[in-house]
């Protein structure tokens, strides 16, 4: 697939919103495909025995799955110097309570094709780092360089009710 259109263009992947990120109700189209990174851990004990020469391993637990996601957006028009600022708001808002008494961050949700399952995932976003970077154009009223890249990191959650298992995952897809 080519990544521009004729005369140019970068050829957008949310045309058919195929990658995003919902932050509460704040949707945010990716158009470049971001790099995505998907790590879990899990942990196993040993339990040792009278006679075996190595310990039994049992699995104890297994850890938070971790998502990064690095957004790149590039303005190509004017209108775009506005949406980005509000994606960077509402991406920074999913760090902070949603009022003064405590009440959590709002949760995301989590989509681009295929690549971490075939449906939304729930996931808190535990950092954000934006790089406004100084070597390329920026907008003169806004302040803002033409291209931004925001690194995230994500820690997925799930309805305790819908924890997945090994079978699940062999069958998403």
């Amino acid at each position: 697939m080519k990544a521009t259109i004729p005369g140019g263009d970068l050829k957008v992947v949310s045309d058919n919103n195929e990658c995003y990120i919902i932050v509460g109700d704040f949707p945010i189209e990716m158009e470049i495909l971001p790099d995505i990174s998907d790590s879990k851990s899990v942990n196993y004990a040993n339990e040792n025995a009278i006679g075996r020469t190595a310990p039994f391993v049992i699995f104890a637990n297994g850890e938070l799955r971790n998502i990064s996601w690095t957004c790149h957006f590039i303005v190509k028009k004017e209108s775009d110097v506005e949406k980005y600022l509000s994606y960077i708001r509402a991406l920074q808002s999913a760090c902070y309570p949603e009022n003064p008494v405590g009440h959590p961050p709002p949760i995301c949700q989590l989509y681009c094709g295929s690549i971490l399952s075939e449906n939304q995932l729930c996931a808190v976003l535990k950092s954000y780092s934006i790089k406004f970077d100084t070597t390329v154009p920026w907008d003169e009223n806004r302040l803002i360089p033409y291209k931004l890249d925001i690194d995230l990191q994500f820690d997925v959650v799930y309805n305790q009710s819908e924890l997945p298992i090994s079978s699940d995952i062999l069958t998403d897809f």
